[in-house]
């Protein structure tokens, strides 16, 4: 496995979404299912292919779901995410990482490998906690550079400018508004320098 896909449930309950990612006529499936409690139900085993991320692609390959982990979390999309299921999350997330000998910027959102279709976890969703714990990561500003080749060097894929600028804000500025800015330049300027897929920063 190379990544770890976040997700939201968009359903009210555990019950409602353990029901559809065990539905074979839904054609969804997950990892991990984790409640609001804390509670981490096991659904697929990581060794097998679940069907979670759709279509999409990360830093230049497509197939996200041969290739990662999908772990959905139990939230309407609206709401806070509760502290008990943050802290299982972490706990999920640390022992993934470790089994598969994968860097934090393997955790991505789905709205990272698919930005023109999904926007979860959204942006109540909170990233810079788990960089702080090297379970994620976070960029610091540096220099602007060009964004749009930035992002495809941390490992977005290709899509209209405002889409990427939103999927981009939605997991690290997600109280920014208007247009793309030099803070956003200098933050996606930070991740292709520190995080770049093949290694090398864009201006190598």
């Amino acid at each position: 496995m190379e990544l770890v896909v976040l997700h939201y449930t968009a359903m009210r309950t555990c019950v409602e979404a353990l029901d559809r990612l065990c539905d074979p006529g839904a054609e969804v499936s997950a990892h991990y299912l984790i409640d609001r409690d804390g509670t981490v139900l096991s659904l697929v085993d990581e060794a097998v292919r679940a069907w979670h991320a759709g279509t999409g692609s990360w830093a230049g390959e497509g197939d996200v779901n041969s290739r990662s982990i999908g772990i959905e979390l139990v939230n309407t999309g609206s709401e806070p995410f509760a502290e008990r299921q943050m802290t299982a999350l972490e706990k999920l997330l640390s022992d993934v990482l470790g089994r598969h000998d994968l860097p934090p910027q393997a955790v991505i959102a789905h709205s990272d490998m698919a930005p023109d279709r999904k926007g979860d976890p959204g942006p109540r969703f909170d990233w810079l906690r788990l960089a702080v714990q090297g379970l994620s990561v976070w960029p610091l500003a540096v220099r602007p550079g060009d964004f749009a080749r930035d992002l495809r060097s941390f490992g977005y894929p290709d899509a209209l400018p405002d889409v990427l600028l939103n999927a981009f804000r939605l997991r690290f500025r997600p109280w920014a508004k208007g247009a793309l800015d030099d803070i956003d330049r200098a933050l996606a300027a930070d991740l292709a320098a520190r995080f770049p897929v093949d290694g090398r920063p864009p201006h190598a």
